[in-house]
């Protein structure tokens, strides 16, 4: 399917790429519990647990940009919405240590800066396990005028700009960034502009979006066409949904089939692109983000679409073996581990 020459070309260009990352900016913090230090509180009776370590990363539209970042674009421009407290402040400077642009993330005290909170319990032999999740955010509609700073940000950047990456993470309709009303704008912008890569993600909407390339797993993409669910659907099933989904948006649709790697659809035909088998542990937390980082980066470079599948697979093969942690994946990386799928 690809020489490692090829491979190599492809990814030797991403340093001069320039992306927008829109979308749903998350804060992960794990706070890291150590069950032999418990202690009963005397005002309660109850267990207090005690954190011996905090840390935090970037979520949602934020572990794309982590994920850019490690494959090595020149320029990653946030773009999106946080609350001016702590968890903001956090999330801003992890972004900045990634080399992320924050200055067109929108801060405000009126809302949440939507949070994973992920208790994890330390085991005597230095494994973790997560517990129940908290999770913090924002519960009220978009405000109009916060909808239009948005806006006027992408069209400010997207002269500047090879590819566009959509992150819609928020359930609730009209309650995250990718509203109607951003949704439409960003349907515009990449009408206006066809020489930038445009490719949503999207947990509930993803058959929403028109004129931009979409990035469904096979049961966001059963939902969108079928309005069904299933406990198991086929990768025939799945295909069929992609290439309904390329008809409506007029783009490709990149569906992620677990194991299965990824089918590549188009109105007319769709290609299975196989992944690397995974072996030992894994740990699938952040690999949709990473999937899409490389499609988008590959993609921009002139890659063909089963290239730019591939190179998703690889990306998201290298990450899902991070265990405890939303990984990233170099361009050293993905070319050891097509090298090691016995494709180089």
């Amino acid at each position: 399917m690809i020489s490692a020459e090829r491979l190599q070309q492809i990814l030797g260009q991403f340093s001069k790429l320039s992306v927008i990352v829109v979308g749903d900016y998350f804060l992960d913090k794990y706070l890291v519990i150590d069950p032999s230090l418990s202690e009963t509180s005397l005002e309660t009776g109850k267990e207090t647990l005690q954190i011996v370590e905090v840390r935090h990363s970037p979520g949602a539209a934020g572990n794309v940009c982590t994920n850019l970042a490690a494959l090595g674009p020149d320029r990653i421009w946030a773009v999106g919405l946080i609350g001016d407290g702590g968890p903001g402040y956090e999330l801003k400077c992890d972004l900045t240590e990634q080399q992320v642009t924050g200055s067109h993330l929108i801060q405000s005290r009126d809302v949440f800066t939507p949070t994973y909170i992920k208790p994890m319990e330390r085991k005597p032999d230095g494994t973790e396990v997560e517990l129940n999740r908290l999770d913090i955010k924002n519960r009220q509609p978009l405000s109009e005028t916060v909808e239009t700073q948005l806006v006027e940000a992408l069209r400010s950047l997207i002269p500047h700009a090879d590819a566009v990456v959509i992150a819609d993470q928020v359930p609730e309709r009209n309650r995250g960034v990718i509203t109607d009303r951003v949704r439409g704008s960003l349907a515009d912008l990449a009408a206006d502009h066809s020489e930038v890569v445009f490719l949503a993600d999207s947990r509930t909407r993803i058959g929403q979006f028109q004129n931009v390339a979409l990035k469904p797993n096979r049961y966001e993409a059963l939902v969108a066409v079928e309005q069904e669910t299933r406990e198991v659907v086929p990768r025939a099933v799945a295909e069929r949904c992609g290439r309904e989904l390329a008809a409506r948006t007029g783009r490709p649709v990149f569906v992620t089939l677990d194991a299965e790697g990824i089918s590549v659809c188009t109105a007319a035909s769709s290609t299975h692109v196989p992944t690397v088998p995974p072996s030992g542990p894994i740990d699938v937390t952040g690999a949709g983000d990473s999937t899409a980082a490389g499609i988008v980066c590959s993609l921009c470079c002139g890659a063909s679409l089963a290239e730019a599948a591939l190179i998703g697979n690889l990306t998201a093969s290298v990450t899902i073996q991070q265990i405890g942690t939303t990984g990233t994946a170099t361009a050293g990386q993905i070319l050891a581990q097509f090298e090691r799928g016995g494709w180089g």
